[in-house]
């Protein structure tokens, strides 16, 4: 998708969605000088073109049992786009992984992925990488601590 067309006030909503997607209108408005109805409008546009993809609720793992974050750095047997492909696949569909990146350098993808323990690592290494002929290696790491973590974007002003 190609960098969407946006004015200073669009990122000045987006950076305020960015923070708390129930930010009510009326509330944005008065920070940025637009009434509550040319908020709404510049997010219904920025939801319509893609700008906005997704809103969601951001949960705290260890308040629902999840207590561990992998960061897993994956090399493929074969760089061919039918293994790729299927690789991303399998990532898709598994809910342990919460972060899949097409990397360059000497892995080929690195993963975030959440696990209740360590048995359920085990598990979730088994069905994605011992079971799969296509991935050549994986080396992991454990995160310690959960320095920062967020999807936002950096936006400058328009």
């Amino acid at each position: 998708m190609p960098a969407a067309d946006l004015d200073k006030l669009d990122c000045e909503i987006l950076k305020r969605l960015q923070d708390d997607s129930r930010t009510i209108a009326e509330s944005i408005g008065a920070d940025v000088g637009l009434s509550a109805a040319a908020v709404q409008r510049r997010i219904k546009r920025l939801r319509q073109t893609g700008v906005i993809s997704r809103e969601v609720a951001v949960i705290e793992p260890r308040a629902v049992g999840v207590d561990m974050t992998f960061i897993v750095m994956v090399e493929m047997e074969r760089e061919r786009i039918e293994v790729l492909d299927e690789f991303r696949k399998q990532v898709l569909a598994d809910s342990a992984v919460q972060q899949c990146y097409y990397v360059t350098g000497s892995a080929d993808f690195v993963l975030v992925v959440h696990c209740r323990n360590m048995g359920e690592f085990e598990a979730f290494t088994r069905r994605m990488f011992f079971d799969n002929g296509e991935v050549r290696h994986f080396t992991t790491s454990v995160a310690m601590d959960r320095v920062k973590v967020s999807l936002a974007v950096p936006l400058n002003g328009g």
